[in-house]
């Protein structure tokens, strides 16, 4: 039984019990207008990973991790064919479409194979850092985190957003991104829109509209996860009428949609999107331009 004095502490008040950002939700917002009158932003977010072969695992596996004793080549080879293969499919899909993306990509797939960013800065995509590698996490008691993170970035000078391996945080992953240069993250998934923290803004990544979530987590087959696509769209389009500007964001792996005999989930989900009018294909990095111009004093509530 929780006594009547659980929730009486010093310095209570209205809002958030931390100082990390403040409390607000989104009906009491004002509408946000997108680019062209578009009525939903959509944000494609591509991760270019690397797996060591050699994986601690710890404090966690993170999604996708490697599996079987050393060397895994199994899985190894499995998430390395996103780098060779399955990425090229993915673009291709993105680009019949109009679709400019944003790519995640670990300081280490930057080092290993800077074909890669090439490609993506020539498609006009933004290059996000996702840390290190998939082995590096953030957690609490990390030697230095901060030299972690400058280490990444001497490998993506330039980028604005981050999105932590596997989302993982530390007590300490805030300031020392704001310190380090960056302007916004992607691990928080609790809006469906942009908001200040505190030196910081966080996007809407998402960890549902997800390919590895669905088709590799949640063991969905390839129709469902065209349906998932669709079914989000459609109810963030419809409550744009009356709402404002929405965000679709979608999350894709290479190793996992780029296969042959998935692709064509993909391109048909993009296809059912496309034809619906008001639809603005972004970055994330223009997404939260667009929000800030507009947002006042409103985005520090």
């Amino acid at each position: 039984m929780i006594s009547d004095d659980y929730l009486k502490y010093p310095k209570r008040r209205y809002g958030m019990d931390h100082e990390l950002y403040d409390w607000s939700i989104l009906p009491r917002r004002s509408p946000v207008k997108w680019p062209g009158g578009a009525r939903v932003a959509l944000w494609i977010t591509v991760a270019l990973e690397w797996f060591p072969l050699d994986m601690k695992g710890q404090p966690f596996k993170p999604p996708g991790a490697l599996q079987t004793a050393y060397p895994d080549l199994r899985h190894y080879t499995l998430r390395d064919y996103g780098n060779r293969v399955g990425i090229f499919r993915v673009m291709k899909a993105l680009e019949r479409h109009g679709i400019r993306a944003g790519a995640a990509v670990n300081g280490a797939v930057a080092s290993r194979y800077p074909a890669l960013i090439y490609e993506c800065r020539n498609k006009g995509w933004e290059i996000v850092a996702h840390g290190l590698d998939m082995d590096h996490l953030h957690y609490e008691g990390m030697a230095d985190e901060k030299a972690l993170i400058e280490r990444t970035l001497r490998h993506l000078p330039t980028v604005r957003g981050w999105l932590s391996p596997a989302k993982s945080e530390s007590r300490l992953t805030l300031e020392l991104l704001a310190e380090a240069g960056i302007e916004y993250v992607c691990d928080w998934v609790n809006d469906d829109m942009p908001y200040r923290m505190k030196r910081l803004y966080s996007m809407p990544h998402s960890s549902d509209i997800d390919d590895y979530a669905i088709l590799v987590n949640n063991h969905h087959d390839e129709d469902e996860f065209r349906n998932q696509l669709c079914d989000q769209f459609d109810v963030l389009h419809e409550e744009s009428q009356s709402q404002g500007g929405r965000i679709l964001s979608i999350s894709l792996h290479p190793w996992v949609i780029g296969q042959p005999y998935r692709i064509g989930a993909l391109e048909s989900a993009l296809a059912h999107i496309m034809r619906h009018p008001g639809v603005w294909p972004a970055t994330g990095a223009e997404i939260l331009d667009a929000w800030k111009t507009q947002a006042g004093s409103e985005h520090l509530l």
